[in-house]
């Protein structure tokens, strides 16, 4: 795949993406290197996206890699599969220098993989567990905004704070979470042309609470709707955002860069120093 790089690249970074899929086998290094391309300086690498087995693979990826670092958890679709053994292996997960968050974790009431009330409970303990090793918790929320506002008041979530990620809601449904102290992170569903109450959303986040992602290989934005999405495409999602928000992209891509390395406790990020490298 050659995607053309531009020529002056602002320093990025995608707070969440599934790198260590293995629709990345075949060319990890490859899109390690579009990433830098496109001035990605840093990758938040999401380990819960099935067995536990995931989040190894997470860590793996990060340990083989400059820039990258790590969440893991046990997906709301897969609370009713998770066993105790899970939980304490995902406890062990969080002493890796690498891991810099918890997640993702939260509620799915649209696929409802695992049922609403086994998710709740996985969802309360994950909560407890970040408060626990205090780390932020990135969340995961489709179509039960009333449900996960109510969680995170309830088990105290605004001790460590976190990310709703890939949002979703409307500008009140942005707000509520922004009252508990958490940020709000974009996605390439911003480019989509069905997601206007997102883009209302985007306009109002306040500055020091954005965040981009591209969700990796998920939710390809504009034009690469269709296509495995990848780091390199968190560019577009930047872009978008600028554009909504009409503020130059260099102003976006410092502010995201600066909530994600102040959210996820990241080292300064140094325009010489680039993800993969």
């Amino acid at each position: 795949m050659h995607i053309e790089p531009p020529a002056e690249a602002p320093v990025l970074v995608d707070s969440h993406c599934h790198l260590a899929d293995p629709r990345y086998d075949a060319d990890r290094d490859a899109v390690l290197a579009r990433a830098r391309a496109h001035g990605v300086r840093a990758v938040v690498c999401v380990g819960a996206t099935g067995p536990m087995e995931t989040n190894e693979a997470a860590l793996g990826v990060a340990r083989a890699n400059r820039g990258i670092v790590v969440a893991v958890g046990i997906h709301p679709h897969d609370a009713a599969t998770a066993r105790e053994k899970d939980y304490v292996r995902l406890r062990t997960l969080c002493d890796a220098a690498e891991v810099v968050a918890i997640g993702e974790t939260g509620l799915d009431l649209h696929y409802r993989h695992s049922p609403p009330d086994v998710q709740q409970e996985h969802f309360r303990r994950t909560v407890r567990l970040a408060r626990t090793v205090g780390l932020p918790v990135v969340i995961h929320c489709r179509d039960a905004f009333e449900e996960t506002v109510a969680i995170l008041r309830e088990e105290g979530a605004d001790v460590v704070g976190g990310v709703i990620h890939c949002f979703t809601g409307t500008p009140q449904d942005a707000h509520r979470f922004l009252d508990l102290g958490f940020y709000i992170s974009f996605s390439g569903i911003l480019t989509f042309k069905n997601a206007d109450a997102i883009r209302m959303a985007a306009r109002t986040v306040p500055d020091d609470r954005l965040l981009i992602e591209t969700d990796g290989p998920y939710l390809a934005p504009v034009p690469h709707r269709g296509q495995r999405n990848e780091p390199a495409f968190v560019a577009e999602v930047a872009a978008s955002l600028a554009a909504l928000r009409g503020a130059p992209l260099d102003t976006v891509a410092r502010l995201t860069s600066a909530n994600a390395a102040r959210l996820f406790r990241l080292a300064t990020l140094p325009a010489a120093t680039r993800v993969g490298e």
